[in-house]
């Protein structure tokens, strides 16, 4: 080990004293809440977890997250025009406000903080705010009378909900909203305008979300690896790694170049521990006649290497792979048990799937 020279300190030491005093200062209360913030995304960047911040500190990992997103926020205001009243405001109060900030742009984050900061705005009223710019950017245009203003995006959302409402007191609060915030002459008296128009535009009902359920564990696939296609050696086989699905969808992860191929989930599938494939022509297996030849696919559990006279094996043989039956327990090493063969989908006669009109006859 290399002595540090005098005065040196240890780094590791040196991130645990800076750790230990940013935990000391959120249990104090000390600084502001961007501050705390600022401490905490230290920390869980170094490696602690929120758990061990809220024992340490009594913020619970919620109001952790809060305080943390909150900063950010804080930071885009002072980086992008928020005036110094809005920025000393939100110094001391209001991170579940900037919370609510967080989905929007740098620009409209600050535009935002200005506008919630002027009219005093709580948090459910932020929320509604974020969501009213957040929809009005993806507007192709901008809309009669309205401006690109962060004040007439919210009044634009209450004139078009005023608009599909026809309840009168409803209909009167969205209006007095909209006027609180339009910034433009002209969204103004849009509207106004709705005082003496008192026509209902229906709202478009959203449409339903195409929810689908697997019914059984066959409609779920199975994703294997391809190992490749015969001839293989044992090493091909062996450098293909283990897999392993995430439930409930049978999520696979992986690196690197690797083929993949989706199959039924058979229960012999589901029951395998470590299925791989390879790619071989019919040819290739024993018992089989050689004058009928399709490309099939061979399922192997590498985990199944216990011998049995009831099923097929993939041994070596003269350095490649082979499939034998063994009749009687080998002397050889036994690489994986054949569990499943693919044949493809089998097409009648190919000119008359080209013709779905001599199907019908």
């Amino acid at each position: 080990m290399t002595d540090l020279p005098p005065n040196a300190q240890n780094p590791d030491t040196t991130g645990n004293d800076n750790a230990q005093e940013l935990l000391r200062q959120l249990r104090q209360k000390q600084g502001n809440w961007v501050e705390w913030g600022i401490a905490i995304a230290t920390l869980q960047k170094s490696g602690h977890n929120p758990q061990e911040i809220f024992e340490a500190t009594g913020f619970e990992p919620i109001q952790q997250n809060q305080v943390m997103v909150g900063a950010q926020v804080y930071n885009s205001i002072e980086k992008f025009g928020a005036s110094a009243a809005t920025r000393s405001h939100y110094a001391i109060r209001g991170s579940d406000v900037l919370y609510e900030l967080r989905l929007l742009t740098h620009e409209e984050r600050a535009a935002a903080a200005e506008l919630t900061f002027i009219h005093k705005v709580d948090l459910d009223g932020a929320r509604e705010v974020a969501k009213a710019i957040k929809d009005y950017s993806w507007l192709r245009n901008l809309p009669d009378g309205f401006s690109a203003h962060v004040g007439d995006a919210v009044a634009y959302q209450a004139w078009k909900l005023a608009r599909q409402n026809s309840d009168l007191a409803e209909r009167s609060r969205l209006i007095a909203k909209g006027l609180r915030f339009a910034h433009s002459d002209s969204a103004r008296k849009q509207l106004e305008q709705l005082l003496v128009d008192f026509t209902v535009v229906p709202k478009r009902p959203a449409p339903l979300l195409p929810f689908y359920r697997f019914d059984s564990e066959d409609e779920l696939p199975r994703i294997l690896p391809v190992v490749g296609k015969y001839p293989l050696t044992p090493q091909d086989l062996q450098a293909v790694p283990l897999i392993t699905a995430s439930e409930p969808f049978q999520i696979v992860k992986f690196a690197g170049e690797q083929a993949w191929v989706p199959l039924p989930g058979w229960q012999v599938l589901l029951n395998a521990e470590d299925p791989v494939v390879v790619l071989a022509n019919s040819d290739r297996l024993p018992n089989q006649p050689k004058n009928r030849q399709e490309e099939i696919l061979i399922v192997i559990d590498r985990a199944q290497r216990e011998w049995d006279a009831s099923s097929y094996f993939v041994v070596e043989q003269n350095g490649e792979l082979d499939i034998q039956w063994l009749e009687t327990e080998p002397e050889i090493s036994i690489l994986g048990k054949v569990i499943v063969l693919v044949r493809p989908k089998r097409i009648f006669d190919e000119e008359v799937t080209k013709e779905p009109w001599l199907i019908d006859e």
